[in-house]
């Protein structure tokens, strides 16, 4: 479990994505991020995503790993058009929304700008 296949810079963080953390949710999304979702978003300059992402792999903020549990229907689909998913750090297997994918629950690291998230399988 070592070979990164998808990494992006965090280049912005809205105003209101603390608050995100709080609920255990992280929402991506690339520089196409609409205004209206801008203030909840962490901000990313990351390329187009080739691989999908899938249960099992591993999300890594800040060194730190967090287990893939569940990635809905859309989400692959939105990261590689927008850079855009949400991520929930709420152990869960399943979501209702296409568009997520499920970690396991752990504390969400301080995120700040300059830093490095990527996945690996």
């Amino acid at each position: 479990m070592a070979n990164s296949f998808y990494e992006v810079n965090v280049v912005e963080i809205g105003e209101d994505a603390p608050l995100m953390f709080e609920e255990k949710m992280m929402i991506l999304f690339n520089d196409t991020v609409p205004a209206d979702l801008k203030s909840i978003s962490v901000i990313h300059d990351g390329d187009k995503l080739t691989e999908d992402i899938k249960a099992g792999d591993e999300m890594v903020i800040n060194d730190e790993p967090f287990k893939i549990l569940f990635v809905g229907e859309k989400a692959n689909e939105t990261m590689k058009e927008l850079g855009h998913a949400t991520f929930n750090f709420n152990g869960d297997s399943h979501s209702e929304l296409p568009g997520t994918v499920c970690l396991e629950q752990k504390q969400i690291p301080d995120v700040n700008e300059k830093m490095i998230i990527s996945f690996r399988r």
